[in-house]
């Protein structure tokens, strides 16, 4: 682990974790679950995994189905504590509850082009700008799957949930949250919901 935010964590006996979205009904590609879909013989999941993994402390898959297939990828797998499948924010919450860390990154599932220094940027910016969230932003518009906070919004993030709302633009807005330019690694956020995408991705991705 040589990278400027978790040494800086390191040096505060802080640590971040990440969460890996597959929680959600997939309804894209045939409903079928798109991190276990193959890219060049692989889930989509374990080129994210691979990619994070690195960059943190320890990861986790948020799952709500298959989770026994995720299992087998070499991580813990969590499932969503609020009901009725209510986004991204649903697998963050699982997230910091299971950790507990100080940090936690968020990505998706179909995203295998996630680069290896996104943590970084977020987590560097987290710390400069003293903020509670980072968010990635390309450059034309925020990227919101993409994102970095602190466990101290946890309370705050249940609370929403709970009051029924789900709107993940709406919970960063009431919170200490900073946009991160994130030009240099914009092939992090290219995903993949269709069959041209997922056979372009394997002409890209190694064997």
């Amino acid at each position: 682990m040589t990278n400027a935010f978790l040494q800086q964590l390191e040096a505060k006996q802080q640590q971040v974790g990440a969460v890996v979205l597959a929680g959600g009904l997939a309804r894209r590609m045939g409903g079928q679950d798109k991190g276990l879909i193959d890219v060049n013989q692989r889930p989509m999941a374990d080129w994210v995994l691979e990619s994070v993994r690195p960059q943190v402390h320890d990861i986790v898959i948020n799952a709500n189905r298959n989770q026994g297939a995720y299992a087998q990828l070499g991580c813990e797998v969590i499932a969503d504590r609020h009901a009725g499948h209510v986004g991204p924010l649903a697998g963050l919450s699982a997230a910091m509850h299971y950790f507990g860390r100080d940090y936690v990154f968020m990505c998706p599932c179909d995203s295998p082009f996630i680069d290896t220094r996104l943590v970084e940027l977020l987590g560097g910016a987290c710390l400069d700008q003293q903020a509670d969230i980072a968010v990635a932003h390309d450059g034309d518009r925020l990227q919101p799957v993409f994102c970095l906070a602190h466990v101290r919004c946890l309370a705050s993030l249940d609370a929403y949930l709970e009051s029924g709302e789900r709107k993940i633009d709406k919970w960063y807005a009431s919170q200490n949250q900073i946009d991160v330019p994130c030009n240099s690694v914009l092939n992090s956020f290219r995903n993949i919901n269709t069959e041209e995408e997922r056979a372009q991705a394997e002409s890209e991705l190694p064997l």
